[in-house]
């Protein structure tokens, strides 16, 4: 079963801070093209951007962070942006494992790995089994990843794993096989470089997520431009399908 509940079922308990924060990291190609340099330059950076997220997040208490990396419709970009991304990839998983293991984070990475080259996969499977044992902050990288793909392969799992409930499956049999079923729904969705979609992102965990849209590229996006996104997080009334005087509390 999910280790989580649903907030279309059931009423998440109010926070101050986000438990689970996901991004969608966009504009290092923009970043980079502006200051007339090649548009892995903007990927490179935008890597040590990730480093001060983590930072932040671990700062604040946040316990979850997913990042979108890539995506499934990524492998239409040229194929020469593709390969680098790729061994940057592998880069970062090369020089950043030991770091995050250091300081009681747990990487997993998400999507369908099958298209990774062999090393790659070798070395999330690596990264993944070394930092298991950490919980300060559960990071995760989707890459190769869906939402409609998340939502397919985890309807296949289930259909082959619960044949005699084919006609009355329910939401809770289908969260366990979702690639995000260890950790809540984001309660902050943050997407930057100025686009206001959600690109086939966590289609089904970003219900009722609270959405955040900024210009500012990702390689700009550092912890003061987090801490705008935390604040307008704060201010945001959740009500969960509820009406604003049902949040207020009555006084003693």
């Amino acid at each position: 079963m999910a280790f989580f509940s649903s907030s279309t079922r059931d009423v998440p308990q109010e926070v101050v801070m986000p438990r689970h924060v996901a991004v969608i990291m966009d504009g290092n190609g923009r970043w980079a093209k502006k200051r007339f340099l090649p548009r892995v330059a903007g990927h490179v950076k935008g890597v040590e951007l990730v480093r001060e997220m983590v930072r932040t997040c671990l700062e604040h208490g946040i316990q979850y962070l997913t990042l979108f990396a890539f995506s499934s419709e990524n492998w239409r970009r040229p194929q020469d942006e593709v390969t680098l991304l790729m061994q940057l990839f592998v880069k970062a998983l090369e020089q950043e494992v030991e770091k995050l293991d250091r300081n009681g984070v747990r990487l997993r990475v998400i999507g369908d790995l099958s298209r990774f080259e062999p090393r790659l996969q070798e070395l999330i499977d690596k990264a993944q089994e070394q930092t298991a044992g950490n919980a300060r902050l559960d990071l995760t990288i989707a890459a190769n990843y869906g939402g409609r793909w998340d939502v397919m392969q985890a309807v296949n799992q289930m259909v082959t794993a619960q044949p005699d409930k084919r006609d009355g499956w329910q939401e809770s049999d289908l969260e366990p096989y979702l690639s995000m079923n260890f950790a809540p729904e984001p309660d902050l969705f943050i997407r930057t470089g100025g686009e206001e979609r959600i690109s086939n992102f966590l289609l089904w965990q970003l219900a009722y997520t609270e959405l955040y849209f900024t210009s500012t590229l990702w390689p700009d996006f550092d912890s003061a431009e987090f801490g705008k996104a935390i604040a307008s997080f704060q201010q945001r009334e959740r009500r969960f399908g509820r009406t604003s005087e049902q949040l207020v509390k009555p006084h003693a």
